[in-house]
């Protein structure tokens, strides 16, 4: 036993030491493919249902060389079993899910044995992409903290985000009763008038209801240059829904933050890891942004793939996002999600998520994942 930990401990220092080279280390393909297999071995030994998945698929570690033949989970399987190294007693949180209403409510559930690699993976990153400019702003989050909602891995980021980067004055602005709008608006128009710039972190939804509430009054804030904004998902489920260029237009519109200031952030429960938008990014490096993209730590991989093969298909060729998250150390680095992307400058798009026969490729390695589980 002594020395299962001993070798999980030293794997995951290793890990740990890939990660922190930096958002901006060099790649490093060998290094990469030689951790992303151990780790395939330390998972396939310690993750009792992910195993017999590999196994039904007849892939072994002793039969893979090449981290993209790693066996990706269809993020439904979240919902099926307990997806961590050693059981989920082990678990220091468990984020889930927003949930379902297909009959009884069903929420995936990622266990996440040691934080310490989430921090790893989140804290970097959203500085190399919201803060590459070393600013030190007023963080305001259009979100409940992660005392609220105790199970979301977005609250737990930027809680994290906010502890660690936001100046005096950070605070959350959702309560039990929901999104405190009067109480923000108050904030905004203060750092308005004192020409403070500062840092709004939300979804999509939230930063729609901020623009409805302004629209009311008749409102429009002018904030000071330098201010900032992350949002997250989409627009589903409120009275109007945005494309993402009208929600930028709009925020440019009433608050006075530029498109290049507007970063979309995209991430998932089953993963540790997130990915940005390049421009803010590229500004900072005094590059000409030329296109939109999503940037790809280097300790994780992104893939497009087709939708119904699951082979691999070139840059440009539209399929389903697979992941593959040196952070997921404790569950599955390997993610089959179902939406639809396609690669190209170093990064990837999303299009959208997928439907109908687009989800057969899902479906089949779904059928797999619940048969390996009977």
């Amino acid at each position: 036993m002594m020395s299962d930990m001993n070798r999980r401990d030293g794997l995951k220092a290793e890990v740990l030491s890939y990660m922190r080279r930096g958002i901006d280390a060099p790649k490093d393909e060998d290094g990469f493919l030689r951790l992303a297999l151990a780790v395939f071995e330390y998972q396939f030994t310690e993750n009792e249902p992910y195993r017999r998945y590999c196994e039904r698929r007849r892939v072994t570690p002793d039969k893979v060389t090449d981290w993209r033949r790693i066996p990706a989970v269809p993020t439904a399987a979240f919902k099926e079993a307990g997806l961590i190294c050693g059981g989920t007693d082990k678990a220091e949180i468990v984020f889930r899910t927003s949930g379902t209403s297909q009959g009884r409510e069903r929420r995936g559930a990622h266990y996440v044995r040691d934080l310490e690699l989430y921090e790893a993976s989140a804290l970097p990153n959203f500085a190399a992409h919201l803060l590459p400019d070393g600013a030190h702003l007023r963080t305001l989050v259009l979100g409940p903290s992660s005392n609220l909602a105790q199970d979301s891995s977005l609250s737990w980021m930027l809680d994290l985000v906010r502890c660690t980067y936001g100046t005096a004055g950070s605070a959350h602005y959702v309560d039990e009763e929901g999104l405190q709008v009067e109480r923000l608006l108050g904030e905004l128009e203060g750092c308005e008038k004192q020409g403070r710039p500062v840092m709004l972190l939300g979804t999509a939804a939230a930063f729609v209801h901020v623009l409805d509430a302004l629209e009311a009054r008749q409102r429009t804030l002018r904030l000071a240059p330098g201010t900032r904004l992350m949002e997250t998902g989409g627009t589903k489920g409120i009275d109007h829904e945005m494309r993402r260029d009208e929600l930028y237009r709009a925020l440019t519109s009433r608050l006075g933050v530029s498109g290049l200031y507007c970063i979309a952030e995209y991430g998932m429960t089953e993963m540790c890891s997130q990915f940005y938008d390049n421009v803010l990014r590229e500004r900072a490096r005094a590059r000409p942004v030329w296109k939109r993209y999503k940037t790809i730590p280097p300790w994780v991989r992104t893939q497009v793939v087709d939708a119904e093969s699951l082979e691999p298909v070139d840059d440009g060729n539209v399929g389903l996002l697979r992941h593959l998250d040196l952070a997921n150390f404790d569950s599955v680095m390997a993610i089959l999600t179902e939406d639809i992307g396609v690669t190209g400058n170093g990064g990837f798009e999303i299009l959208g998520r997928a439907a109908g026969a687009e989800l057969r490729g899902c479906s089949l390695a779904m059928s797999q994942w619940v048969k390996t589980q009977e």
